[in-house]
């Protein structure tokens, strides 16, 4: 975390405390800082994670930090992409139904069978799917172009072997043609040996994780998955399915922020709420930095009286806490100039100065203020190179104009349609309103100096999701 200061208007820096001109009416004293300018300080803060090996299932999530080269080419020989009959291309050139070609047939060709028969002229050998081609044969005719050596015409399938030994003797009516090669997946037709399989970056999803396992590789050297602890805080916070009393309301910040670290890749653990007491607070936070690569905490950053978080972290940085909360440096609340998510907090906590991002306890506020900050600080710990969601230019639908106040950037839910280029307003502006977070799948940017935009006009929206 930087503790310079601000970046002013004409790119110097500013000391913490002192104005720099982002200041907004009845803000109060102390610098503003920008969107840009608060990420930018988080992401200069945050270093990848330290790569380490794992095995395939543990490194699912992860992102490669080397090329992986092929060993062996895959596949690694000719092999019969059907169930049928390897033949030679002469002995079926003319066949047809009326003129089927009949063929030896020498054995049988399975997968995973060692020694194959040879298919000399006249001959062919009952082949299953993935088996080798074997010495001799030049192309495989499925089985429903055969009569499957029953005499009656094109059959449907084979005969279990158990309970019909003798298809892998006797002779076989072919009926159709085979060019060379024809089902037959050649070596290296995949890729082959030597390649480069996967590119250092690559995040590790199912399909990557079947290639490494494909070309023999049992282990790969990955960034891990960072592991994220979210707590709330607030003493009329409850745990969904209890019941309510008087001024209590559903803890529903913890939930969804663990739900959004875990989309985004991490191995998320959710503590849950935490009453109003600094001291709790801190106990709490410290007894979860030995399974953290990042907390996130939500609620209590703003000016009020009870505002733990604030209060509880605000005084650490003591150089003399050795090996406690203040031995990572200190956590500093700024105020930021957007709409929703004003308040926010950003530090390095304990002796491994684990990255903190405080946020605000509304539930909009804390979910805005996740993908902005919280999402890019995690895509930097797991060593990608873009940390940002993916951004469009739609045209704004609404039924009149967006209003948005003078010097912060706001944004707004919506709901975008990709394929007419467009953008629509869900619920008002509120950052209590998770009704409409839950049908968003959008942020439409409202820049700082604009204060109105109009029904047809080119917006920014973030894309989720």
């Amino acid at each position: 975390m930087s503790s310079s200061g601000t970046t002013t208007h004409d790119g110097t820096r500013a000391p913490h405390g002192q104005d720099t001109g982002h200041d907004t009416p009845g803000s109060g004293p102390g610098p503003v800082w920008s969107v840009d300018e608060h990420l930018e300080d988080i992401l200069a803060a945050v270093r990848p994670l330290e790569p380490i090996e794992l095995q395939l299932l543990d490194a699912q999530g992860c992102v490669l930090v080397e090329d992986v080269t092929v060993p062996v080419s895959l596949p690694p020989f000719d092999n019969s992409s059907m169930d049928g009959y390897a033949v030679r291309t002469a002995d079926v050139a003319g066949a047809a139904e009326e003129f089927p070609a009949v063929l030896t047939v020498v054995g049988d060709v399975a997968a995973g069978q060692g020694a194959q028969p040879t298919v000399g002229p006249g001959q062919a050998a009952r082949i299953m799917t993935g088996a080798p081609l074997p010495p001799g044969a030049e192309a495989v005719v499925p089985v429903e172009w055969t009569d499957g050596g029953l005499g009656d015409g094109p059959v449907s399938g084979m005969r279990a072997h158990s309970a019909a030994p003798e298809g892998a003797s006797g002779e076989v009516r072919v009926y159709r043609p085979a060019q060379a090669g024809a089902h037959v997946r050649a070596r290296g037709s995949d890729v082959r040996a030597g390649d480069r399989a996967l590119s250092a970056g690559t995040v590790l999803g199912a399909p990557q994780i079947a290639l490494l396992a494909a070309i023999g590789r049992g282990t790969v050297t990955v960034r891990p998955r960072p592991r994220v602890v979210v707590l709330s805080t607030g003493s009329e916070l409850v745990q969904p399915g209890e019941p309510l009393a008087t001024g209590q309301i559903y803890d529903s910040n913890s939930f969804s922020l663990t739900a959004a670290a875990r989309e985004a890749g991490a191995i998320a653990y959710r503590v849950g709420a935490v009453a109003d007491d600094a001291e709790t607070l801190r106990a709490t936070i410290e007894d979860q930095l030995i399974r953290a690569d990042l907390v996130i905490t939500t609620g209590g950053v703003s000016v009020g009286a009870y505002d733990v978080v604030k209060e509880a972290l605000s005084a650490v940085g003591d150089p003399d806490d050795e090996g406690g909360l203040g031995a990572g440096g200190g956590v500093e609340f700024r105020r930021l100039a957007m709409q929703p998510g004003k308040p926010q907090g950003f530090g390095a906590i304990g002796p491994d100065h684990t990255p903190l991002l405080a946020l605000p306890g509304n539930p909009v506020s804390a979910y805005v203020s996740f993908e902005l900050f919280v999402r890019p600080a995690m895509r930097a710990l797991m060593g990608l190179p873009d940390v940002h969601r993916p951004t469009a230019r739609a045209r704004l639908e609404a039924p009149e104009a967006l209003r948005s106040p003078s010097g912060k950037r706001q944004f707004l839910r919506g709901r975008h349609d990709a394929a007419a280029g467009t953008v629509a307003p869900v619920g008002g502006a509120g950052s209590h309103l998770v009704a409409a977070l839950a049908q968003a799948d959008a942020l439409i940017v409202v820049p700082e100096a604009t204060t109105s935009v109009e029904p047809g006009a080119e917006v920014d929206v973030v894309l989720l999701g």
